[in-house]
C-alpha cells in the first residue's frame, strides 16, 4: 500500500477546492453550485461516468479499474453546510450570510476529489469505485433518499465506506471500531396539559411548569436508575416552552429533546420509558400529557470484514502506531447509518487536530488533514480491490 509522501503532491490543489467550498456554503438538498463544482471537477479528471440529480443535487462516479473485472465498492463523502454564522476569522470565511461549513464537509468533498483524480489516472484495481457526493446529511437524510432511490442496486454496490474528521485527534492518525461507532438519534416532544389561572392563587391551578420541571428531573433517572451503567445512554431536554406573562400561570408546557442509544434494545426501552416516566409524574400530579417519539438516524454499525479493511488501509498510510482500532463510540449521530443498513461497510474517523468542535461557529477544517484522507480513500480501494 501507498504511504503519505505520495499523496501530498495533491495538497495545495485539494486546498484550493476546500477553501472554495468553505466560501461558498449550501445547506441540505440546495447544493446546486457545491453539486456543479464536483461535477465539473470530475470531468477534468477524464471520468466519463458521472451522474447528477440524485436525490435532487447528489453526485455519483463511477471508476472502472483496469485490471480485470472485479466487485464494486461505494465511497461516500458529504457536501452540506450548517446553518451557523461564521466566527472563524479565516481568509476563507463564509461569503453566504447565516451559511457555514461548521462540520468539515468541505474538507470531506475536497478529499474525495482528490482521491477521485488519483485513482482516475492510475486505476491500479480490480472491479469499480463508486464515489458518492451526498446531500442533506445535517438535516434532511439525504443517505436515507439516496438509498431509497435504489443507489446500492443502480450502481451494484457491494460494500460501501465514509470518513468524518475529528477534532480532538491528531492530524495523521484515524479513529475506528467494530461495531457500534456513532449513536442513533431520537426526537421526542411531550405536552404537558394543566389547568391555567392567576399566579397568586397556584391552588385553583394545575401548574403545568412545575410538572413539567418534575419531568425534566424525572428523565434523567432512566439514565442514572434505570440503565445499566456500562450501556451508554443520553437523555437531553433541550426545549421547554411555557407561557410569557409573569402573573398568569399557563394551561401548558411543551418539552423537546433527544435521545442517543448505541443498542437496539436500549432505544426500544427509551422509547417506550419516557412515555411511562411523563405519564406517571404527570397524573399524580393532576396533569395530562400527549407524546410523541420519532426515530431518526440509525445505529452506525461497522461490521467486521470491512472494518478490517478499512484498518489496514490507514495503517498501510500512516503506520500501526496511527490508527486507533478501539476508538470510543460517539454520542453524535450520523445518517452514512442508512447505507451501512443496506450494504455492509465501515466508518473512519480522520484526525482534524486542536480545532474548535464540530458545529461550533469558530471550526475550520485542517488543510494538512486532506492528504491523509485522500491516502486512506486510495489505499482502501487499492487493498478491497487488490490486483
Amino acid at each position: 500500500m501507498r504511504g503519505i509522501e505520495e499523496f501530498r503532491y495533491l495538497q495545495i490543489e485539494a486546498t484550493e477546492w476546500r477553501r472554495y467550498l468553505h466560501r461558498t456554503p449550501e445547506l441540505e438538498y440546495g447544493l446546486y453550485d457545491s453539486a456543479k463544482f464536483v461535477a465539473n471537477k470530475l470531468a477534468s479528471f477524464g471520468i466519463n461516468h458521472i451522474e447528477t440529480g440524485i436525490a435532487e443535487t447528489g453526485v455519483v462516479a463511477v471508476i472502472q479499474g483496469i485490471r480485470g473485472d472485479g466487485p464494486t465498492i461505494g465511497l461516500r463523502t458529504d457536501m452540506d453546510a450548517l446553518p451557523i454564522v461564521e466566527a472563524s476569522n479565516k481568509p476563507w470565511t463564509s461569503e453566504n450570510a447565516g451559511k457555514m461549513h461548521a462540520c468539515g464537509h468541505d474538507g470531506h468533498t475536497a478529499m474525495l476529489l482528490g482521491a477521485a483524480k488519483h485513482l482516475a489516472n492510475t486505476r491500479s484495481f480490480k472491479g469499480t469505485a463508486v464515489l458518492i457526493f451526498q446531500p442533506a446529511e445535517e438535516a434532511g437524510r439525504g443517505a436515507e433518499r439516496m438509498v431509497q432511490g435504489g443507489l446500492m442496486e443502480r450502481f451494484g454496490i457491494s460494500r460501501v465506506f465514509g470518513m468524518h474528521n475529528m477534532p480532538g485527534i491528531d492530524i495523521g492518525k484515524f479513529g475506528i471500531c467494530d461495531g457500534a461507532i456513532m449513536a442513533a438519534l431520537d426526537e421526542f416532544d411531550v405536552i404537558v396539559k394543566g389547568k391555567g389561572g392567576h399566579a397568586a392563587t397556584p391552588h385553583l391551578t394545575v401548574d403545568p411548569i412545575v410538572v413539567a420541571a418534575q419531568i425534566v428531573v424525572g428523565l434523567q433517572t432512566l439514565v442514572s436508575r434505570n440503565t445499566d451503567p456500562t450501556e451508554a445512554l443520553v437523555i437531553s431536554v433541550t426545549r421547554l416552552e411555557a407561557g410569557q406573562a409573569y402573573n398568569i400561570i399557563s394551561d401548558q408546557v411543551a418539552i423537546g429533546g433527544t435521545v442517543r442509544t448505541l443498542s437496539p434494545s436500549l432505544r426500544d426501552f427509551t422509547e417506550r420509558q419516557i412515555k411511562v416516566c411523563a405519564e406517571g409524574i404527570a397524573h399524580g400530579l393532576g396533569a395530562e400529557i400527549e407524546y410523541k417519539h420519532r426515530r431518526l438516524e440509525p445505529l452506525t454499525f461497522n461490521h467486521t470484514k470491512e472494518t478490517n479493511q478499512a484498518t489496514d488501509a490507514a495503517r498501510g498510510l500512516v503506520g500501526d502506531g496511527s490508527v486507533n482500532d478501539r476508538v470510543k463510540p460517539i454520542m453524535g449521530s450520523e445518517d452514512f447509518a442508512y447505507m451501512l443498513q443496506a450494504r455492509s461497510g465501515a466508518f473512519i474517523f480522520l484526525g482534524n487536530g486542536p480545532s474548535a468542535g464540530l458545529h461550533h461557529p469558530a471550526y475550520d477544517f485542517d488543510d494538512e488533514a486532506l492528504p491523509y484522507g485522500i491516502g486512506y480513500w486510495v489505499n482502501l480501494v487499492e487493498k478491497s480491490l487488490a490486483v
